[in-house]
């Protein structure tokens, strides 16, 4: 190991679909307009495991996945403008270049930097984490923090205040203004609103706590899961079922049989079918929001056109719960700071990097609605 490399600790993926391998990684100085980051604490999100699972094919491997993450600067590249040693960040998915056409118009969420999350390179198209066999590592959404340590574009970064616990931060990354998003934004819940939410994991229980915050009269969540549809009641979730054919005949029990204002689809892997029973839930004039991710080559195929135009029906894609990041988190952290926006609760339990396999075996079982790994160094 050089004088200019450091000895990290990261999950890995070296086969697609396969486990997390968790090894010892040497990582490379920060370059222009790059940071690196020691790393607090990591969510664990679905959209990770579609990466193990192959249903969303990375370009490069071995690879270190995890986009939700927190930390603290401790190395700036030339060029870094707003972030200094000792600063405390959240790590954001989709970098903000600021001069593309959707960060000009205020959808950085849309940037065009967003090209890079299959990738695992930096902005220059080459690696910072080598392994024992000098083969370079990629990092998914050019974070992987499923790492103790790493290298993040300045761009790809969003300095946050430092009283906020890092596990909190590192959710904040993804799953909570996703899914408050998908209701507040993109559903477009209006007060006195019937919703319906398909899914009520990381991100359905925060579609949940989103369309609570804009004031929907029934909030009805759609789980298998009991534990999850207990939990939910928590969130503010006012009805709970099963299934979606029980919340659809609710939805339209209350509403002179219209049906629901909007449904949210956050199931764990979705499906054409999903969507199309979401679809039979939501009333004429009325949105669907497609949160969930699945397959890349999963589509619909049931949906009646004719119903779609004269109904006057929306089927509505989400990314990042439709709003910037770098407006989304310190908005969120504000409503965390004020009490009207529940964290703490969300995390189920935490994990070190070496049980990450065992962190997803109990997402999968449904035993978490949020888990953090912990990093140590």
């Amino acid at each position: 190991m050089s004088e200019n490399t450091k000895k990290i600790r990261a999950a890995v993926l070296r086969e697609l679909p396969g486990p997390w391998t968790v090894e010892d990684l040497e990582i490379s100085g920060p370059k222009r307009g790059e940071v690196l980051v020691e790393l607090k604490a990591a969510g664990l999100c679905h959209s990770d495991d579609h990466h193990r699972q192959n249903d969303l094919p990375l370009a490069n491997l071995p690879a270190i996945v995890g986009h939700e993450g927190a930390g603290v600067v401790i190395a700036v590249g030339e060029g870094v403008y707003d972030l200094e040693v000792g600063d405390h960040v959240v790590a954001s998915f989709i970098p903000a270049c600021g001069k593309c056409k959707w960060c000009s118009l205020g959808m950085q969420n849309l940037c065009d930097f967003g090209r890079f999350i299959l990738e695992g390179t930096q902005i220059d198209g080459t690696f910072r984490i080598t392994d024992k066999d000098g083969k370079g590592v990629a990092t998914a959404a050019m974070l992987g923090t499923f790492s103790n340590y790493q290298i993040m574009d300045q761009t790809s970064l969003i300095k946050v205040d430092k009283d906020i616990p890092f596990p909190i931060a590192a959710i904040v990354a993804c799953g909570v203004p996703t899914g408050v998003g998908s209701a507040r934004n993109v559903a477009n819940v209006q007060p006195g609103d019937v919703v319906v939410i398909m899914g009520i994991g990381g991100i359905g229980m925060n579609a949940v706590q989103g369309a609570t915050l804009a004031g929907a009269r029934h909030i009805i969540a759609v789980d298998p899961i009991e534990y999850k549809r207990k939990r939910a009641l928590e969130f503010g979730a006012t009805d709970v079922f099963a299934t979606i054919q029980e919340a659809e005949a609710f939805a339209k029990s209350i509403t002179n049989g219209q049906g629901a204002d909007s449904a949210i689809v956050t199931v764990g892997v979705i499906t054409g079918e999903h969507v199309s029973q979401a679809y039979q839930a939501v009333r004429k004039g009325g949105t669907l929001v497609v949160t969930a991710l699945g397959k890349v080559d999963a589509s619909i195929s049931d949906i009646n056109l004719f119903d779609l135009a004269m109904m006057q029906k929306r089927i509505q894609g989400n990314v990042y719960g439709g709003w910037s990041p770098r407006v989304a988190v310190p908005m969120l952290l504000d409503l965390y700071r004020d009490g009207k926006l529940k964290l703490d609760e969300l995390i189920t339990r935490t994990y070190k990097i070496d049980e990450i396999n065992e962190a997803f075996d109990d997402m999968h079982s449904g035993k978490n609605i949020r888990g953090v790994i912990i990093h140590e160094h």
